[in-house]
């Protein structure tokens, strides 16, 4: 599923490669490509860029709101193409310069089919050392005068947002979502709803809360997202102000890896992991269904003995 790209911003774009969006910001003599979505859509965002931006050249830079791999799925084959730098904050650098893998999915969070199957999911690290730049301090973006980059982390570490304060549109990557990522028939659908980060790939609850409570905090006009369609108004605000009061009761899963710790993440990537309850849940549940099938089979020979014992005449 590719949705047709529309323009939700003055000189923004929106593109969804199946599941996963990216954005194309027009400036005054070039373009910036956010994130680059999931494999094999290199060729549709260049078509994109052309019909949608009137040109052929290649982008001043892309931006990387964070590294997981249905954000950076379509990178490599860009740059094979593209002579442009890659920006991302300095704690993602790890997992885009071949150091260390993310921490790994939980797929006790959050229920659905898509958490179910997240143990498949890749965890990097891809190798971009050569192009890869740090977002400078301070909040500038290169090649995107009047945006700034905000910390947005939990989701992954170093994650960021893009926010313009002139019309207030954000581009939030994954810190919030506008569809419920863990859900296959929410995903096929794309059934408008806001949530926090999907949960079982997000290592940091107390941190994702952080960040949604600085993004409700913006106010922004649009929320781009990365998962979902954009949104605006000020319906859209007031399920943003919801989701940041309610986000540890509405949004941290009740059990899972990273519910009651997270994960432990530096400069070098991946320092510790908090202990994995998935073997014991599965032999929780193994017990449980053993006990269930004893007392199953139990019951029917008793009644099979009641039924077989005369009765008095």
């Amino acid at each position: 599923m590719m949705k047709s790209p529309r323009d939700i911003a003055d000189g923004v774009w929106f593109l969804r490669t199946l599941m996963v969006n990216v954005y194309m910001v027009a400036t005054p003599t070039s373009w910036v490509l956010i994130d680059t979505g999931l494999p094999g859509y290199a060729s549709a965002i260049r078509d994109t860029a052309a019909r949608s931006l009137g040109t052929t050249l290649p982008p001043a830079a892309i931006v990387l709101t964070h590294g997981h791999f249905d954000h950076v799925g379509s990178l490599e084959p860009l740059l094979a193409e593209w002579p442009v730098p890659v920006f991302a904050h300095r704690l993602e650098a790890p997992y885009l310069t071949g150091r260390s893998k993310y921490p790994p999915p939980d797929p006790l969070a959050g229920g659905g089919s898509m958490t179910w199957m997240s143990r498949l999911y890749p965890r990097g690290p891809i190798d971009i050392s050569d192009r890869l730049e740090l977002l400078p301090d301070g909040g500038t973006v290169p090649y995107l005068d009047g945006w700034r980059w905000i910390a947005t982390p939990g989701h992954s570490p170093g994650h960021v947002s893009l926010f313009r304060a002139s019309d207030r549109t954000l581009i939030a990557g994954d810190a919030v979502i506008t569809t419920k990522q863990e859900s296959l028939l929410a995903v096929a659908t794309q059934r408008r709803e806001i949530h926090g980060p999907p949960a079982y790939y997000t290592p940091d609850w107390q941190t994702a809360g952080d960040s949604v409570g600085h993004i409700a905090a913006l106010e922004p006009e649009v929320l781009a997202t990365g998962h979902g369609d954009p949104l605006h108004g000020p319906v859209m605000r007031d399920a943003l102000r919801t989701l940041a009061a309610h986000f540890e009761e509405e949004e941290v899963p009740r059990i899972g890896r990273y519910s009651e710790a997270p994960a432990i993440t530096d400069e070098r990537g991946l320092v510790r992991l908090p202990p994995d309850p998935l073997p014991k849940v599965v032999a929780g549940v193994a017990i449980a269904a053993g006990l269930a099938w004893t007392l199953a089979t139990r019951r029917r020979r008793e009644t099979t003995v009641d039924e077989t014992v005369p009765s008095p005449s």
